[in-house]
């Protein structure tokens, strides 16, 4: 049985870029349905895409996350293309980056710019910073080689896209996307692809810094929900070692004096290091109910693959 493909453009706003974009992946995977979800565009965005031969439909959530989850619920398809509107991204990668989804290949091919041209092509100084602190972040938290954590074109499996639950709402969707097929083990490939800036007279919607808070507290909270012994045992470390400075002391004097004249402080240190245990006895406790979730996610994979044959 032939097998589909789906490209999935969000946008918003795209009107001076849309129609080059449509028509350069319809030329590059003729066989596959071009999506262009329209996000409360305001400047026409999706009647030029409809000419340009995609098929339209409407996001009124506002936000990438929102648009991406009502594209996974909504398309069926045995690969997924997602790439960004603004023509960033040239095609010429597109086939080869279904093909390894289509082969079995991969879960997810994650094209990276960052070994290319991105810190050549893109103007925003503060984007390149950002992009390394969230690979560096990431990479160290979850002990992966991740190249490029925050880009926008990649190509999923049928198995992923349904698998996965989207929290996000906004452009912290494609770290959430990273983090997810780290954590539940999916098959990841990256590729580097070619990134050219945006056209002249195309503006970026994401907005440097509070986009960039809301990426970090993104990976804070999911490191807390997929890693809660070593998250809660940061903290309860910090609560132990500032116990134990309070306490040392308090003890010196008492093995001088045999008093305790200290007893507030005495009671502080006590008090930390009650959060401290609390905190790892969370951490044990959640460990062993995200393992027992991991465990039920393989579990419902599984039954996923079987209903499909």
């Amino acid at each position: 049985m032939k097998k589909t493909i789906a490209v999935l453009i969000p946008c918003y706003n795209e009107s001076k870029t849309i129609e080059k974009v449509v028509k350069d992946y319809k030329k590059a995977l003729p066989e596959a349905d071009i999506y262009v979800y329209d996000n409360n565009s305001k400047d026409g965005t999706d009647e030029i895409a409809k000419k340009a031969g995609a098929i339209v439909r409407y996001e009124y959530k506002q936000g990438k996350g929102n648009v991406i989850r009502s594209m996974f619920k909504d398309i069926e398809a045995d690969c997924y293309l997602m790439i960004d509107g603004d023509d960033t991204y040239p095609a010429e990668h597109a086939r080869e980056m279904c093909d390894y989804v289509l082969n079995g290949q991969a879960d997810m091919v994650i094209g990276d710019r960052l070994s290319s041209t991105y810190f050549k092509e893109n103007k925003r100084p503060f984007h390149n910073f950002g992009n390394r602190l969230v690979r560096g972040l990431i990479n160290t938290l979850f002990k992966s080689k991740v190249k490029d954590i925050m880009t926008g074109y990649r190509a999923f499996s049928y198995d992923f896209v349904k698998t996965f639950p989207i929290l996000s709402k906004g452009f912290e969707i494609e770290t959430e996307m990273t983090i997810h097929s780290l954590d539940k083990n999916f098959k990841l490939v990256e590729i580097p692809v070619q990134y050219r800036d945006r056209p002249s007279g195309s503006v970026s919607k994401l907005n440097t810094f509070s986009d960039g808070f809301k990426v970090i507290k993104t990976i804070i909270n999911l490191f807390k929900d997929y890693k809660p012994s070593i998250f809660y045992g940061i903290i309860g470390t910090i609560f132990t070692l500032i116990s134990i400075g309070f306490a040392i002391p308090v003890f010196i004097d008492y093995f001088k004096t045999g008093l305790v004249p200290r007893f507030p402080t005495l009671i502080f240190s006590g008090f930390m290091l009650m959060i401290g245990i609390i905190n790892y006895i969370c951490g044990v406790i959640l460990d062993g109910v995200t393992k027992k979730y991991r465990l039920l996610f393989e579990l419902n994979l599984i039954k996923t693959k079987k209903g499909d044959k």
